[in-house]
Parts: structure tokens; sequence; C-alpha cells
């Protein structure tokens, strides 16, 4: 069983999965197998329940096993082997979801003057980083982890494209940038980075090492009081800024007269969706907030608005 275990997960990684946590539970199964005197190459309903229910584990311990064995199942029997595939029955309650905050254009341009007025601090970089970073969220809809994720090798500005390096779901992907923000992040390469390697983070910490996202947020609340933009437990996240360029979009196509069946796969490959679901969420939330846009072409697309209830995709 091991020499299979280590098939499998040499076979995840090389499709571009980091797999570590996932390693360390294939461990504990391996000794679980052996320990527990089973023998050949099998997998069985029994075997399987009683290490993947373990009985004082969290029911999203149980899913996150469920998930891992069955995949390992699949693998198995792809290759001629007896087993059982587990089923994800463990899968957990959505919680009463967020209604995100939309900024208005007002609140955004108070926002931005906020942060590229921050009074000079010569203990960190806030003040060249901050005033690209967080454009650059609200300018791309990128998620947090996305943003701090890039590298210098990453940008390409003769092309206006940033190339998304294994994202939520393990997926890469290209997003095209406006032209502002393109010469705002040739700016930064100009002078903060201009020694620095290929591999080096866009917004580094002090220390050169990817910036924290505790430090996003603690940074986000400081401007968001200095523009006067009440936050509460409720929000605004700096999530809210995603949220809202993608309401923004949809918004200035229906006023444009823009097909939105054609519009909205676009929007759907270029937020990182993976399917239409969470897109159709933002097309929820858009007439909800414009009812008076979207009876101009309800007629045209209103049967793909989702009716009541929230349901998004997270961070």
């Amino acid at each position: 069983m091991k020499n299979l275990l280590r098939i499998f997960i040499r076979e995840k990684q090389m499709t571009g999965f980091k797999y570590k946590t996932q390693v360390k539970e294939l461990e504990r199964f391996d000794a679980y197998y052996y320990y527990n005197g089973y023998g050949g190459t099998s997998l069985t309903k029994s075997m399987l329940d009683s290490f993947i229910y373990g009985e004082f584990e969290k029911p999203s311990t149980h899913y996150k096993k469920e998930i891992l064995m069955r995949d390992f199942a699949e693998f198995l029997g792809r290759h001629g082997y007896p087993v059982y595939v587990p089923l994800a029955r463990s899968a957990p309650q959505k919680k009463n979801p967020h209604i995100p905050y939309i900024f208005t254009q007002k609140q955004l341009y108070k926002l931005f003057m906020k942060v590229d007025s921050y009074p000079l601090e010569k203990t960190n970089n806030r003040n060249v980083l901050d005033p690209v970073l967080f454009r650059l969220l609200y300018g791309s809809g990128l998620r947090v982890s996305e943003v701090l994720n890039l590298q210098l090798q990453d940008i390409d500005l003769t092309q206006k494209v940033l190339i998304i390096r294994h994202a939520k779901n393990n997926k890469d992907r290209l997003v095209p940038i406006a032209k502002s923000l393109t010469e705002r992040i040739q700016c930064l390469l100009d002078t903060y980075h201009r020694f620095s390697a290929d591999t080096s983070f866009l917004f580094p910490s002090i220390t050169g090492n990817r910036m924290d996202k505790s430090t996003v947020y603690r940074r986000f609340r400081d401007y968001l009081l200095m523009a006067d933009i009440p936050h509460t437990s409720a929000g605004p996240r700096v999530h809210d800024l995603r949220h809202t360029f993608a309401v923004c979009c949809l918004k200035k196509w229906v006023l444009s007269g823009a097909e939105l069946m054609n519009a909205l796969p676009y929007l759907s490959a270029y937020m990182g969706h993976t399917d239409f679901r969470a897109t159709q969420y933002y097309l929820r939330l858009t007439a909800d907030l414009y009812p008076d846009l979207v009876s101009r072409t309800e007629a045209e697309f209103g049967y793909v608005i989702p009716e009541g209830g929230w349901s998004y995709e997270g961070k």
C-alpha cells in the first residue's frame, strides 16, 4: 500500500496540487492500514469508515478525509484494484452568508485619497505599496491572496496582463488590467523594485517576504476610519472591493446595452469562478441594488438571475 500511496501523491503533485496536509493524512492512513493488519491492496467500506469517522473529530475533518480517500480509491480503481469509493456525505452546511458591502464611487474616491495621503511612516513600506495595492484589489477584482502572491515574474506590462498562479481551486489564469493600473505598477517597478529579483513579491513585507493578510486588513480599517466609512463586524471587508468590482462591471454592461448572456462567461473566467453560480450571485446583487437598470433588460436575461437567498464563493 505504501508504494501506491507514493505514486498517488506524486501524481497529484505533478498535476499542480501542493498536497501537503493531505500527505500527512495519507501517512496516518498507511499507519492505520498496517497496524490494523490489513493486507493486499483493497479498500472496503468498513475499513474506510473506521478511518474516516473518528469518534472525537469534527464533521469538517470527516469531510476532508472523505474527499481525500475518495480520490485515492478512484486512483486505485483506475489501476484495476477492488475498492469501495466513499461518498462525501459530511459536507458542512452553509452558515448564514454575509451580504457584501458595495462601495459607492464617492466612497471609493475618499478611500483612495486617504490611502494616498496617509502620514509618512519610515518604519514600513505602506506609503509606497498601499496606493497600488488597494487600487489593484478594486481595479482587478482579485482576491487578497492572489494579489499578495504576485511576483515580479507574474507581471507582463507590455501585454497589460497579470499571471495568477495556483489560485483558488489550484487554477492559473491571465488577468488583463487597465492602463491606469499598468502605469502605477510600472512606477512601482521602476522605483521600489528597481533592483529586485524576478521572484520577489510585488507587495512584500518590510523583510522582503510575502506581505501578510492581517497587515492588509489592519491598514484597510485605518483607511476606512480616515475616510469616515463606518466599519462594523459586518464590514466593509477588503473582499468587498472584489464584490464592488463585479457589480460595477455588470452595471456598466447594462448601461451600455451589452448582451449579458455573452458577457457573463468572460466575467466568470476573469474572476476565477469555477462555475456560473458565483457569477449569477453578482447578477442577483446588481439586480437588488439597481432594479431600475435591470428592469430595462429583464425580459432578455431575467431568467438567469437566481431567485432569493444569497450564495457566493468565498475568499
